[in-house]
């Protein structure tokens, strides 16, 4: 049986941000808000343009060191201890963004 995370590497972000942002928008928050977050972490200057799966994504995108900080558990696993680039992208994505929806201050979320 295939592991669960066998699936990220397959999801395409296009597919993923409306998620996303119906997500931050259910909590109050807006999609310059979330293309903010998704800016600092992927240096892209337009977050809803942005196409591919996780794993070209994960393999093309200059992430921002500051991206490294980034701790704590999603899905049940801790984000820090990640060693695959392209989960560990997907999983620090989740977590930027469910700080968000949370209400967490934009430079807490950027490491600032």
């Amino acid at each position: 049986m295939a592991d669960r995370s066998d699936r990220i590497y397959k999801m395409t972000y296009e597919s993923i941000y409306p998620m996303l942002l119906a997500k931050v928008e259910r909590k109050g928050r807006t999609q310059a808000e979330l293309d903010e977050i998704i800016r600092w972490m992927t240096g892209v200057a337009e977050p809803s343009e942005l196409t591919g799966t996780y794993e070209e994504l994960a393999s093309t995108l200059q992430i921002n060191p500051k991206a490294s900080e980034i701790k704590g558990v999603i899905c049940g696993v801790r984000v820090e201890e990640l060693t695959d680039p392209t989960i560990k992208f997907a999983r620090q994505l989740d977590k930027i963004v469910d700080e968000l929806a949370k209400g967490r201050a934009i430079e807490k979320i950027e490491r600032s």
